[in-house]
């Protein structure tokens, strides 16, 4: 998908040499906005200044205020033409910043239901299960599907198993992984363990953005805190 939008027409006269300098810094980070605290660090103008440039570029709709889930603290600027990349957004988890709990347990239950009806699944076979029931309303990439998946084994749901290519395994290659739901009525099989398997961070799918101060942090992770008073 392009981020960018149509380019606006060319900046007016009405722009002045300080919010011109200022409108350009913002538009080379393109989809990705910068903070007005960054701002301050690469132009060589007052923070007060900048802070009333800024106030007018909105105003004149050259610039939009965007939200970043690794900053709620301080706000981000984006130019008007471009649209914010998943990486500060959350993507699909995400509105206007928030995550969309509601929208994520929908789906975790229908990934959990897809595994369960077909005993042992791989991600493809979730996928297209996800895909064939119409559960949402935009597309899901196998990306989305495999993080929903890593948070149902977070929530000790379903285990992560390889396949030995026998048995219930038999249409699956040997050593691919695959996915079971667990608890008493469960099919066997041996989870994957590893160096990290006992915590949480070790197979969360959010790591990357996990952050001291953003949504998603150690402070507010709720599967840490769990693990934590284990």
């Amino acid at each position: 998908m392009n981020a960018k939008r149509k380019r606006p027409d060319t900046v007016s006269d009405s722009v002045t040499e300080q919010e011109r300098i200022v409108h350009e810094v913002i538009r080379s980070k393109q989809d990705m906005g910068i903070s007005q605290q960054d701002m301050k660090r690469e132009i060589n103008l007052h923070s007060n200044l900048i802070a009333k440039c800024i106030k007018s570029l909105v105003s004149k709709n050259l610039i939009k205020e965007v939200k970043n889930i690794h900053s709620r603290r301080q706000k981000h600027y984006m130019s008007a033409e471009f649209e914010p990349s998943n990486e500060i957004t959350g993507g699909a988890w995400y509105v206007e910043g928030s995550l969309d709990k509601e929208y994520i347990n929908v789906l975790k239950e229908q990934c959990w239901r897809k595994i369960y009806g077909l005993k042992v699944a791989t991600l493809e076979g979730i996928v297209d299960a996800i895909k064939r029931s119409n559960v949402s309303q935009i597309e899901l990439s196998k990306q989305q599907v495999e993080e929903i998946v890593k948070a149902l084994v977070l929530d000790n749901e379903v285990m992560e198993v390889r396949s030995t290519g026998m048995g219930e395994f038999a249409s699956i290659p040997v050593g691919k992984a695959c996915y079971k739901c667990a608890g008493k009525r469960g099919y066997g099989g041996e989870p994957k363990l590893g160096a990290l398997a006992s915590v949480p961070c070790g197979v969360c799918p959010q790591i990357s953005r996990c952050t001291p101060d953003g949504i998603i942090s150690p402070i507010t992770c709720e599967y840490y805190k769990k693990w934590l008073e284990f």
